[in-house]
Order: C-alpha cells, then structure tokens, then sequence
C-alpha cells in the first residue's frame, strides 16, 4: 500500500473526539460508477448520484492512493436467491414502468410498490450492482485480501426476503453477513441509521450466530414502526438482538458516550470474528428525512471506535437524504478507517465545490435543529437495559465449523486467474477513472 497522509499537525480535535492509532488496516474500496445513474424519481428523496458526489469527494482527497479499488461486478440472480425469494426476484427482473398497468391485479401491493419503492427503469440492474459490491466486499475479508471493505452504495437494510421496503429492494446486508457466516462463527451487526434495522433483524431474529444492535428513533409510528427495546430475539437468537430506541434531537456527546458504553461490553462479551457496520447517514443533523443534531465527527466517532477494536470490518452505506452531507460524512469516514484525519477544507479546483458553501468543509457544523428529548434518565435507563441484555447473552455462543463441510475456498467468488485479470484490467483504468471522474462533474453539478 502506497504512504499517504495529509499534515494534520495543525488540526485540533474537539474534547470528546479520539483519533488516530497504530493500527494501519488494509482497505478495499467497492464501487460500480453505474450504480449512480439510476433515478428513483423526482420527487423521491432517495438520489443516488450522492454515490457519485462520494465516489469524486474521495478521489478529490487522494483515498484512492492508499486503497485498493474494485470496480464491482452484479450480484447473480442465484446469489440474490440465497436470501430472497425467487418469486420476488423474478418480479423485480421482469418489472418496468411499461408494463406496471399489464401486471395482474394485486401484484403491486403483494410486492409493496408504491410511492416509498417505486417501480424505475432497470430496477433490477441498480439492485444487483449496489448487492454485487457488497458480496465483492465480503470475498475480499474472507480471502484475507482485506481487513476492511468499504461499499458506500450498499447499506439497504429493510428489504424484506419477499418485498422491498423503506427505499430497499435487495438486502445486500443479509446477502454479504450469509456469505461471512460460511467461514466466520460470528458476526456482529452495527446500524447507526435514524431507521431501525429491520431488514436485517428479521432476517437472523433466530440465530445465535448474528448479533444485531441498532441505533435508531423510535416512537412506535416513526418508520418502520420496529426497534423497541423488547425486540431482543427468539428460539436460538434469544438475546442475540439488541434495539437502542432513541427520541429526536439527540446530540453528539450523548450518542457517543452511549454508543461507546453498549458496544464496548458487546465486543468483549460475543467475541465476534467479523463486524458489519452500517453508516447510515440520516442520523446526521439537516438532514432532509432526519431528526437527531449528529455532526459529522460525532457520527465518524462511533466508526473510528468500532474500528479500534482491529476486527475485520465490513462497512456499508444505508440512508441519507441531503447529498452533499451524506457524501461529506462517508468521505471523512473513508479517511478514518485508513487512519487518516482528512483536513476539513474542501480541495480547491474540484468543479461542484461551490455546492458546499458558504463553509466548504468537510465537516461543517450542524446546528441543532430539533430539541433534545433524550434526557439523562431515558439515556441511562437505555444503558442499563441494553446492558442487562447483553449479560442474558452469557457469552459467546460456541460454534461447530466442521473442515469437510465448511468450504475453503468461496465457491460463490471468482477463481484466482480471474481476480488477477481483474486487478490487471483496474491498473489499466486507474487513468480512466480519473479522466471520467472530471466528465461527470458537469453532469453531477445539473443534478445537484
């Protein structure tokens, strides 16, 4: 890995905020340009050129210097099937705009089409390119190729196995955590999106093997309506869910010194081999959709912890709906899980700077918005319980990985001559990812 750091000797970090360690993990970095182009509808919140915004904000800073990039190829119908249903699947590959009106009656709300899931143009394309980069991600942990995995385009937690939900249409959380749990006996699953994790909760409610913890408003009518405290698991997963339901306007330190006073006993007490983070962006302040008064540091804080525990690490997107911050905050978090503090002026010359004025910061100030609900009892007494439930857990589950059953290799991956041609044909378009990174700036400045 080549050496890059910016001099961040003149930088000084707020009282609270901890940066910086030994630990110098190999990274990979996932990312299809074409999952961008695709266009939920006007009024829709959900804009995916903000992957784009990030993918240029990165390269703006150099990231792409000191990771190793993989342009991702489709998830395969059969990997999607690995956890959806082949009715739905079947559906998603057949639908279009044209021929909504041609479908039998009742087939859209048997599927929950509507105004959160619209039916777009090569639906199934998008899904199976923001999956692919997710699996692609999980390949490179198991095959030791990396210690983190980056997907900013995936993170799509509430996509059911036979519907899509909340914006998401395939899980590529579940399909990634399915393809870790073939080599790794536990799995610890982090959300830190305003929205509950549902998707992702339903999905491994009874195994022991997944551990979900999730972050999140919840009041019983914020979507999806899940995410209270008493959601903690069955059968075999009994105590193996965790939900940390919180109310509007939390702000920083109380997120941090919460998030860090659950996590902590949760690591130590499950002893996972593997983490998947997901960064949802929504729990940010001004955000479009959102409610808590995070800033960016707070919210990559609760990354850089994570990450200190030197655990492989799968890191993914999920919600955000004010581009220019969702892009900010998974630009400097792209720079903390290289153990690198990126400074907060935004590069000069980059043609879309204008759209992050009138600060031009990485990480500006988010002014709180919304009031603060989340008193010192609500907060402790959320400690308290979350903490009771991770000693119901009584450790880490032990789990039978026999060497004749348990593959060695991923039979889902690509071989070895075909990875190295992949890496050869990436050295050749190193120079051609740069050239159309500055074409798609003018054709990201008419979208923003």
């Amino acid at each position: 890995m080549s050496t890059f750091q910016y001099d961040i000797k003149t930088e000084k970090e707020q009282p609270g905020f901890q940066f910086g360690s030994s630990y110098c993990p190999r990274v990979s970095y996932h990312f299809n340009p074409k999952v961008s182009n695709y266009h939920y509808g006007t009024k829709h919140p959900m804009k995916p050129f903000r992957l784009m915004l990030t993918d240029h904000l990165v390269s703006s800073y150099g990231l792409h210097k000191i990771m190793d990039l993989y342009e991702t190829r489709v998830a395969t119908w059969e990997e999607m099937t690995a956890f959806h249903s082949e009715e739905y699947v079947d559906f998603m590959k057949r639908v279009t705009p044209e021929n909504l009106n041609k479908l039998p009656r009742g087939t859209l709300e048997k599927f929950n089409i509507g105004d959160d899931c619209p039916i777009f143009p090569n639906l199934y394309d998008y899904s199976s390119l923001y999956a692919g980069a997710s699996l692609d991600a999980s390949r490179k942990l198991i095959n030791d190729q990396s210690d983190i995995a980056i997907n900013w385009s995936g993170g799509l937690h509430h996509a059911k196995k036979s519907n899509p939900s909340g914006f998401c249409y395939v899980n590529d959380i579940v399909l990634a955590t399915l393809n870790l749990l073939r080599y790794h006996p536990r799995v610890l699953y982090i959300d830190i999106d305003l929205h509950h994790g549902d998707g992702v909760q339903e999905a491994f409610y009874t195994t022991d093997r997944v551990y979900t913890v999730s972050f999140h408003k919840y009041n019983g009518e914020f979507f999806p309506g899940t995410g209270n405290h008493d959601e903690v698991g069955c059968a075999r997963g009994k105590h193996f869910a965790l939900n940390v339901p919180l109310q509007d306007g939390i702000d920083d330190d109380s997120y941090i010194n919460l998030f860090k006073s659950i996590i902590d006993p949760l690591i130590t007490s499950y002893k996972p081999t593997v983490i998947v983070q997901q960064c949802g962006a929504d729990s940010l302040g001004h955000d479009r959709l959102g409610c808590f008064n995070l800033n960016v540091k707070a919210h990559g804080e609760c990354v850089n912890f994570v990450r200190s525990f030197g655990l492989p690490m799968l890191v993914v997107g999920g919600g955000g709906y004010t581009p220019r911050n969702v892009s900010r905050l998974w630009t400097y978090e792209t720079g903390i899980l290289n153990n690198v503090l990126l400074p907060k002026d935004l590069p000069e010359g980059i043609p879309f700077r204008d759209r992050f004025g009138p600060d031009y910061s990485l990480y500006p100030v988010l002014d709180e918005l919304y009031e603060n609900k989340n008193g010192k009892k609500y907060l402790e007494d959320i400690r308290i319980r979350s903490l009771e439930s991770i000693r119901y857990m009584k450790g880490a589950p032990s789990v039978w990985m026999d060497a004749e059953i348990i593959p060695t290799q991923d039979i889902s991956g690509l071989t070895e001559e075909e990875e190295e041609a992949i890496r050869e044909l990436n050295e050749e378009n190193d120079t051609l990812r740069l050239e159309q990174i500055e074409k798609d700036n003018a054709k990201l400045g008419e979208m923003m």
